[in-house]
């Protein structure tokens, strides 16, 4: 009588690891895009967010953009007409508050704002000209 077999056999097993080795060097390449594409998509969404925000407090404060020092103040509390801020509610700041705080940069994880040379702050805003955009070193 034959004896049934038992084990696997060291080739069998060499394969089978093979096999798994190749559809893993498949499989995850794809994941580590889908995560850059979900930053960078994250990136555009709170740069359009944060831009029609900026807009609308320009077009509610006489065609002046926040400062650059006090931005994180102004696009997240209650202020007048002249861009002094105060908590919501307060009387006589009938304005804003434009947006509940300002979004993280994906990149940093971030979300200060500055206006001075790339990697200083998670976003770079230039009270002339509105310009809002990401600060982070990598592109």
């Amino acid at each position: 009588m034959r004896r049934a077999r038992q084990a696997f056999t060291l080739v069998e097993v060499l394969i089978v690891v093979i096999v798994l080795g190749i559809l893993a060097a498949i499989v995850i390449p794809q994941f580590t895009d889908a995560s850059t594409d979900a930053k960078a998509s994250s990136l555009e969404t709170n740069k359009q967010i944060v831009r029609g925000q900026v807009e609308l407090y320009k077009l509610q404060h006489d065609g002046e953009y926040p400062d650059e020092k006090t931005f994180t103040d102004q696009m997240t509390k209650a202020s007048k007409i002249d861009g002094t801020t105060s908590d919501p509610g307060s009387a006589g700041f009938d304005l804003g508050p434009y947006l509940q705080s300002i979004p993280n940069n994906p990149y940093t994880s971030t979300n200060t704002v500055g206006s001075g040379a790339r990697g200083s702050s998670a976003w770079y805003f230039n009270s002339k000209t509105g310009e809002f955009r990401d600060n982070h070193t990598l592109d």
